[in-house]
């Protein structure tokens, strides 16, 4: 446990004013950034050797979680217990027709806590509305669904609300598509579970032509999730697989850019590589500990005293990101030409790293995760808005995306199976191509018949775009831009990406 420094009480006192006084932020968004500066000033985790050395290199990033954690950083509640069984604390009873349904869901998703104070995750919504659903006319039914979901963007001003549907078809799925459709916007991010055996081919072109003119739903592959983490899987926040009824209690992130960068040769970069991954994992240990034993979390909220969440749900994600930059940057040091993406010698190394961190961290065991059977799991993290030339997770660089977009989805076939707890790719779309939805439907099922896990698809000309893992209006970035304040938050993040990793600039297919 570090002392604080009388510089680093100033240095809060200034971000506080400046947070209180800057005109680009909501009262809610002002609240959370007071919050977690005030977080900062308290020091809980006990720090392993090297930890500093390597965050203040850059190698390891922590994401901005606080170093005095009240709750595990990702939540996935039981929704269908809350259907079944109401909730005490709330004082909810059962719902017994749509509107009790969408009313019960509203009010209890606003007390579901996360690393951004709201809910990471809000159900699988048609499983859980259908029963209801099916009792009303369609018209009535839709209505009702488009109301609760502009409620859901208007109130949960973060993109990292996500809810899943799929992979069976239903009414209400094709609702919430429909909706999606009619009126697009950046909250709920949305997970299309899809399996080709299981959901009928009308109901996918429906999900395609969605996501074509809202960026949402992104397609996950079903069978490759349901084999890794079983039949009570979720996908949550950007694309993180994790078990409903528990979560993650913490995502630490490995970059392997700057690790590279930090080396002198091929023959240093590999003990380098295992030295800060036992270190992140150190690290990841104490947070958990504190969390999980020390808070006070799972013993006095009202989600784990009712059984929404339990315990031994809860996992921790390994996260990383630059494997590309890593790649080329190995390559060079070695005095070898080839790059990520464009070289089979440069993708075996990427493959070579990813088998030692994959071997690393199943090597390495939590008592606290005995969901994923004591282990951490492997996150291809989606990167933040403060990365300059650093690729997201194991993807292609941004201006250096093969040409043929066969060879990129089986690229990511190659890098996907590693990431249990989720990793993706982003794909552009011309236009001209939202008149041709099965067009995007042949790239979901050709990439994920080469392995790959999730795929995210919008418009070129969308307003409703995909950044990294989650959306944000074109619309919104040129007022916030333009020195006008807009109500979500991640917006700014949005931004920020646009200016350091070129996200509008990716390869339209």
């Amino acid at each position: 446990m570090r002392a604080i420094t009388m510089e680093r009480v100033e240095k809060t006192r200034q971000a506080v004013l400046d947070t209180v006084c800057n005109g680009l932020l909501t009262h809610e968004q002002k609240v959370t950034g007071l919050e977690r500066l005030a977080e900062s000033l308290v020091e809980v985790i006990d720090l392993p050797p090297g930890y500093l050395e390597l965050k203040d290199a850059g190698i390891i990033c922590d994401l901005a979680e606080s170093n005095c954690p009240p709750r595990p950083r990702y939540i996935v509640p039981d929704y269908a217990k809350l259907f079944r069984n109401g909730c005490a604390f709330l004082e909810l009873e059962p719902p017994s027709d749509l509107d009790e349904a969408l009313n019960v869901l509203s009010i209890f998703m606003r007390h579901v806590p996360s690393v951004t104070n709201f809910p990471v995750f809000i159900g699988f919504l048609d499983r859980l509305l259908e029963p209801f659903v099916l009792k009303e006319s369609r018209e009535t039914a839709k209505k009702k669904i488009k109301l609760f979901l502009r409620y859901v963007d208007r109130t949960i001003t973060d993109s990292f609300c996500h809810a899943d549907i799929g992979p069976a078809c239903s009414l209400t799925g094709r609702l919430v598509l429909e909706c999606q459709k009619e009126e697009p916007a950046s909250v709920p991010n949305i997970s299309f579970l899809y399996d080709p055996e299981i959901t009928p081919e009308d109901y996918a072109l429906l999900a395609a032509e969605t996501a074509l003119c809202s960026a949402k739903p992104s397609f996950a592959n079903h069978r490759m999730f349901l084999a890794e983490l079983g039949p009570d899987y979720a996908v949550a926040s950007c694309y993180n697989g994790l078990l409903a009824g528990g979560g993650s209690y913490t995502l630490t992130r490995l970059r392997l850019g700057h690790l590279a960068s930090a080396v002198s040769g091929p023959d240093d970069f590999w003990p380098r590589l295992k030295h800060a991954a036992e270190t992140m994992m150190a690290y990841m240990d104490a947070r958990i500990s504190f969390i999980a034993d020390k808070s006070g979390f799972f013993e006095t909220n009202f989600l784990a005293k009712e059984g929404f969440i339990q315990k031994d749900r809860f996992t921790a994600m390994f996260g990383l990101v630059g494997l590309a930059e890593c790649v080329n940057t190995v390559m060079e040091k070695s005095g070898k030409k080839g790059r990520f993406g464009h070289s089979d010698q440069a993708d075996r190394l990427g493959l070579e790293i990813m088998d030692t961190l994959d071997g690393l961290v199943k090597a390495h065991r939590n008592p606290f995760c005995s969901a994923t059977g004591g282990h951490f799991l492997l996150h291809g993290q989606v990167g933040i808005d403060s990365d300059v030339g650093e690729s997201p997770a194991a993807r292609i660089p941004i201006g250096e995306e093969p040409e043929e977009l066969s060879d990129h989805l089986i690229h990511c076939g190659l890098f996907h199976k590693y990431f249990p707890s989720g990793t993706g790719d982003v794909f552009a779309v011309e236009a001209t191509a939202g008149r041709n939805p099965a067009y995007v439907l042949d790239m979901v099922k050709g990439g994920f018949a080469k392995g790959g896990r999730y795929f995210s698809i919008y418009g070129s000309d969308s307003d409703v775009i995909r950044v990294t893992g989650y959306l944000v209006k074109r619309s919104e970035m040129d007022k916030l831009a333009s020195g006008k304040n807009v109500p979500r938050n991640t917006t700014a993040l949005g931004l920020g990406s646009v200016r350091n990793a070129h996200v509008l600039e990716r390869k339209r297919r």
